[in-house]
């Protein structure tokens, strides 16, 4: 187990969910020798250099092609070692999703996909890289695990949990050097089990990876204006934790907040769940519209989709005042 405190989530915050990830998976490989990583010639970017070096018989470098890096994980999958295959989001999910969809869903084999750079952290390398179809696709495959850790402190305790996890998963790292901290000490984190950041009477604000930092500051914003806003970590998209959103049906408004379309992925789930409920609130779901965002820096993105803090609790604070 990796030591969590103030200070390593100060370090994870500055280097940002790629190289927190290499360095997670670099201190699980000297306690245990029971998996694999893989990456589609992007060591660097993953983080996973220092990994090599130390681990090199652990480590397939598949080369720029992540269908058959897929393909190469399902054969070592295959008698129940555990294997991390690596890419950048969109080419992981959806250029490989035949060879996902077949030896991870339908065969159920032990691979852990990271998806690197999901959300809109590519900045100006476009919508070729963009991450924001990818959690709804992986979603929609049957038997997936979708996670989407809110930052270095929940990035380390997946990797962890992960290593223990015998089914597929898709692990969404959002956000880059800088990231947000949430979590400044160790924090009991279970696959499928959603985290109360915040407590609150009048909203729930349900938020996955970066927009957990995010719907939080939006709740202190809004705390000001006399609404009482909880603030709910949704780290696992699927399986959903339909109990948590449960507790939410006492609220006015439940608003489901990602950094990622909304089309298909967090507020869907919700949605779904809240669909065969007979008393529920209105819902609102904030994410990054059906549409192709514009390429810039990454707090451009942000606010062109309007995930900052000031334009989330500006839209609740819109949708809360309608329902007066």
């Amino acid at each position: 187990m990796i030591e969590i405190n103030r200070s390593k989530a100060r370090l994870w915050s500055r280097l940002g969910a790629r190289a927190t990830l290499g360095q997670a998976i670099l201190e699980a490989a000297k306690e245990r020798d029971d998996f694999y990583v893989m990456s589609a010639d992007l060591a660097q970017s993953s983080g996973l250099v220092r990994f090599r070096e130390e681990f090199p018989d652990r480590f397939i470098n598949a080369g720029i092609a992540e269908q058959n890096m897929i393909g190469l994980a399902a054969g070592m999958a295959k008698d129940g070692t555990n294997v991390f295959a690596t890419s950048f989001s969109p080419f992981v999910t959806m250029r490989a999703c035949e060879q996902v969809r077949m030896n991870m869903g339908y065969m159920q084999l032990n691979i852990k996909t990271v998806g690197l750079g999901s959300g809109l952290i590519m900045a100006q390398l476009g919508n070729s890289h963009f991450g924001i179809e990818d959690g709804a696709v992986m979603r929609a495959i049957p038997g997936m695990t979708v996670i989407d850790p809110a930052d270095g402190v929940e990035i380390v305790k997946t990797v962890e949990a992960l290593c223990d996890y015998k089914k597929p998963a898709y692990l969404r790292l959002t956000g880059g050097p800088g990231l947000p901290i949430v979590y400044e000490g160790d924090i009991d984190f279970q696959i499928g089990k959603a985290i109360q950041v915040r407590e609150g009477k009048d909203i729930s604000i349900i938020a996955t990876g970066t927009m957990v930092y995010y719907g939080k500051a939006a709740a202190e914003i809004l705390a000001q204006k006399g609404i009482d806003a909880a603030v709910i970590d949704m780290h696992t998209i699927k399986p959903l934790d339909s109990a948590c959103v449960d507790a939410q049906l006492d609220k006015k408004l439940i608003v489901t907040v990602e950094e990622a379309s909304i089309v298909g992925g967090l507020g869907s789930a919700v949605a779904e769940h809240l669909a065969a409920k007979r008393n529920k609130p209105a819902q609102l779901m904030l994410g990054i519209k059906d549409c192709f965002p514009h390429a810039g820096s990454y707090q451009y993105l942000l606010e062109q989709c309007g995930l900052t803090g000031e334009q989330i609790a500006a839209d609740i604070e819109a949708a809360f005042g309608q329902m007066a």
